[in-house]
């Protein structure tokens, strides 16, 4: 079970046993590995930060740091205890930074997104410029999507305000719907293998540029269903450099309609229809309960779904726009 913080650690815990002082102490313990410069990092004596690690080894019942000549290693538990550590961490700071009131006009405060480059482009830089409209005290901070985001999402999701991404990849965790985009293809504009429309066939034997693992995307995965498995020649951690991998080349990519409408003209390549019913994209802000009654955090849900309703096709708001061929 994915949880944002493992309190159990082998046994169940009473969080009001505990004194959670220890765990800012154990993180620069961990950290450091050094217990002079942790006591330093947290305001504390050399003294008072043996005392701490003495308490911290009695509890789970492990050194946590094992001299190594002249120098401390971590343990097998001490380095299973630090990332955790590191997210209880930024859980905590998140519980205790909750705001009941949240004045945009007056306030500073920073958010901090998971985000692909895709996310960032089409519906981010909307969001920052509504955003400082309203709220210019307001600081936002994108970071890249993981591969392994379905795999650790409410660790994602607990050190941070949200993750940008379409359904189909996470699930479990409030979502504010954002808006609809389309999957096309790319192709370049002198590829002689490809004619006016592209066929399933093309899809099979023409190598491929993927973001980042080749079956990530719901609609790659519905190839599998019509027998077609993509040979991925070239992985990329970015959309947008889908269309210079492409360009010159008999490669083909699959990118969002909107992004393919900002990047038009940067690249020779052509955008087309899918070949199939291809499975649309519903991006959607996901974020984690403990920020359900944050008063900031609604504002930004609020904001996030004004903009994200200006950006769906649905709504003739969408801004520069084109027609896939084919």
């Amino acid at each position: 079970m994915d949880t944002a913080v493992d309190l159990h650690w082998g046994r169940v815990m009473n969080l009001a046993s505990l004194d959670l002082n220890l765990v800012v102490a154990l993180r620069a313990l961990l950290e450091e590995r050094n217990v002079t410069q942790a006591g330093k990092r947290i305001g504390l004596s050399q003294p008072a930060m043996s005392a701490a690690l003495a308490r911290l080894r009695r509890h789970f019942g492990d050194d946590l740091l094992s001299r190594a000549g002249g120098r401390y290693e971590l343990t097998a538990l001490g380095m299973t205890l630090l990332d955790r550590t590191t997210t209880a961490c930024d859980m905590l700071e998140r519980v205790f930074s909750s705001q009941a009131t949240f004045d945009p006009a007056q306030e500073e405060h920073e958010f901090t997104l998971i985000a692909s480059d895709y996310a960032v482009t089409v519906f981010g830089a909307e969001l920052v410029r509504a955003a400082h409209a309203e709220a210019p005290g307001v600081r936002f901070h994108f970071r890249q999507v993981s591969p392994d985001v379905d795999q650790n999402t409410g660790t994602l999701l607990s050190t941070s305000d949200g993750l940008l991404i379409p359904h189909g990849v996470v699930s479990g965790f409030p979502t504010v719907e954002l808006f609809r985009d389309r999957w096309v293809f790319l192709v370049a504009e002198d590829n002689p293998r490809i004619g006016d429309r592209l066929t399933l066939d093309d899809l099979a034997r023409l190598p491929w540029v993927t973001y980042q693992r080749t079956h990530d995307s719901p609609a790659v995965r519905q190839l599998s269903m019509l027998g077609i498995e993509p040979r991925a020649e070239i992985s990329a951690n970015g959309f947008q450099s889908l269309p210079f991998l492409v360009a010159g080349t008999h490669r083909i990519a699959l990118i969002q309609e909107l992004l393919a409408a900002r990047l038009l003209g940067t690249a020779p390549v052509r955008v087309m229809e899918a070949p199939y019913d291809v499975v649309p994209l519903q991006e959607a802000l996901w974020w984690h309960p403990v920020h359900t009654h944050d008063a900031a955090h609604i504002w930004l849900r609020e904001i996030a779904a004004r903009v994200g309703a200006k950006l769906d096709p649905a709504s003739g708001h969408t801004g520069q726009g084109h027609r896939p061929q084919g």
